[in-house]
């Protein structure tokens, strides 16, 4: 009789179990997940580790979780395992708290029963990636490496790369890349991402060719990443040599991606004829690669055909345009001098589009109307603003200034931006000389004298101008006042005896 009610109890406590399990998994929301934890509760399987793990889970990693609520359930648990804390360090590591993945490996560290594994590091270097920090990113690094889980796993692989990328340290970043024997395409582009984030195209390119040399097919992403890199150096030979390198490979000539890059690439390069041609040949469109060619027609002057694209993208590609489409629109007309057109968009914005005008949307008009000696309404324009204004509206208007000589507005627009400056030499000496130069222009020179002598005794240098040059596919640069180069003594001596001609023919 007794092992009857057993086996009875057993069965009902089974059939229990599988009845809280099934609910936990109908979970779509917060509405239903909280009745299913109550009914835990009510059965008991709050205190198996399993069972709250699944709560814990959906909590956590689903889009319509909640993740203080994971952490409430995580906090009952009296000896959470191994699962738990990967769980709840990977949610916050791409959460907007992505420090307290730290926090929940530091208690993961204090349970002296379990151990990291190659999720554990994996995620929390994410989290350290998140919020840049460097230091403790290094102490993981250690542990990784002691634990041998750097060799093994590409995931954590990855994620140092992504680190030291994000924190700037690319030798560290490169070393770590140049560790990983057997890369995939995701590590290829983050290296070279984080060159080209860095401003450092030309080693992006390197990598580029390295990994071609190696024997790897670059996919979409390592494509577009390469052609970013040559849109920034200029580099226009070794653009056409990718762009003839993706219409050999099947299917990458008609990716959205690298048709977009393709387009900011030659217009970058100067080349807009091209840049046309290939946004007409794409089979496919989206709102980054209208917002490419616009900013294309822009940068070349062609305000009107720039507009135009406004109008084709709603009626060719039934494409609603976002806020960096209208900022391209506006930043032709600035180019093209359309004072009324910019305005007008400005003013309509919301109404038409239901895009509510950011800082450099405004930015773009009161820059429109400085270029065009409206400096009085760029002014009123900078005190409606519904948000604080930034350096480049008030660069923007020392611009104005220096062209149009305002003198009283040229003192505010420098005591604001040297406001904002954060202790930015290069803002600053920019500041200073635009001033001392609107002075001498309004013939004030014991003014702009004072300007000068203030730079000299602050000590700030501006920093000095740098060009770019292709020649044979090698992107050379030159640097204002570098004398590094081996022949630097023959070139000055060259300039010297060409300077002395021209002024003997004078």
């Amino acid at each position: 009789m007794q092992q009857t009610h057993m086996k009875q109890l057993v069965y009902t406590r089974i059939q229990a179990w599988k009845r809280c399990m099934s609910l936990a998994q109908r979970c779509t929301n917060m509405r239903t997940l909280k009745p299913t934890h109550a009914v835990f509760i009510t059965h008991g399987l709050h205190l198996n580790n399993y069972a709250v793990s699944k709560l814990i889970a959906f909590c956590a990693l689903s889009d319509s979780g909640n993740i203080r609520y994971a952490s409430l359930l995580f906090n009952q648990v009296q000896t959470p395992n191994t699962y738990m804390y990967n769980t709840l360090i990977r949610a916050h590591s791409t959460s907007s708290e992505p420090y307290l993945a730290m926090h929940y490996f530091r208690l993961m560290l204090n349970q002296s029963d379990l151990e990291p594994d190659n999720f554990t590091f994996h995620f929390v270097i994410l989290g350290c990636v998140n919020c840049a920090w460097i230091v403790p990113g290094r102490q993981i690094h250690s542990w990784v490496v002691k634990n041998g889980m750097v060799i093994v796993d590409a995931h954590v692989q990855t994620a140092l790369v992504r680190l030291y990328v994000e924190c700037r340290v690319l030798g560290d970043a490169h070393m770590v890349f140049d560790e990983i024997s057997e890369r995939d395409m995701i590590q290829w582009n983050v290296i070279m991402n984080g060159y080209v984030k860095c401003g450092l195209a030309s080693e992006a390119l390197r990598v580029f060719r390295d990994m071609l040399v190696r024997g790897f097919e670059p996919d979409d992403f390592c494509v577009a990443t390469g052609l970013a890199a040559c849109a920034h150096l200029g580099a226009l030979w070794q653009g056409k040599w990718i762009h003839e390198y993706v219409r050999k490979r099947k299917g990458l000539d008609s990716d959205v991606f690298i048709g977009t890059a393709l387009v900011d690439m030659y217009a970058k390069c100067g080349c807009i004829d091209l840049a046309v041609e290939v946004f007409e040949g794409m089979a496919k469109r989206n709102v980054v690669s209208w917002s490419a060619m616009i900013g294309a027609f822009g940068v070349h002057g062609y305000a009107a055909e720039a507009i135009s694209c406004l109008e084709r993208m709603q009626v060719d590609d039934g494409i609603k345009p976002d806020g960096v489409v209208l900022l391209g629109v506006l930043m032709a007309c600035t180019h093209g001098g359309l004072l009324e057109k910019g305005k007008a968009l400005l003013d309509n914005m919301k109404a038409q589009y239901g895009i509510v005008p950011k800082h450099e949307h405004y930015s773009c008009v009161i820059d429109l109307l400085c270029k065009a000696g409206r400096l009085s309404d760029a002014f009123e324009l900078i005190r409606r603003m519904p948000m604080k204004p930034l350096a480049s509206v008030w660069g923007a208007l020392l611009s104005g200034c220096s062209i149009h000589n305002n003198v009283d507005l040229a003192e505010i627009a420098v005591e604001q931006l040297l406001q904002l400056a954060n202790d930015d030499r290069g803002e600053e000496v920019g500041a200073y000389v635009q001033l001392s130069n609107i002075y001498l222009g309004a013939r004030r020179s014991e003014d702009a004298l004072r300007i000068r002598k203030m730079i000299g005794e602050k000590g700030i240098k501006k920093t000095p101008g740098c060009s770019m040059l292709e020649v044979d596919g090698k992107v050379n640069e030159f640097v204002s006042g570098d004398v590094s180069h081996s022949h630097c003594v023959q070139i000055c001596t060259m300039l010297d005896l060409i300077s002395a001609d021209s002024f003997q023919e004078l």
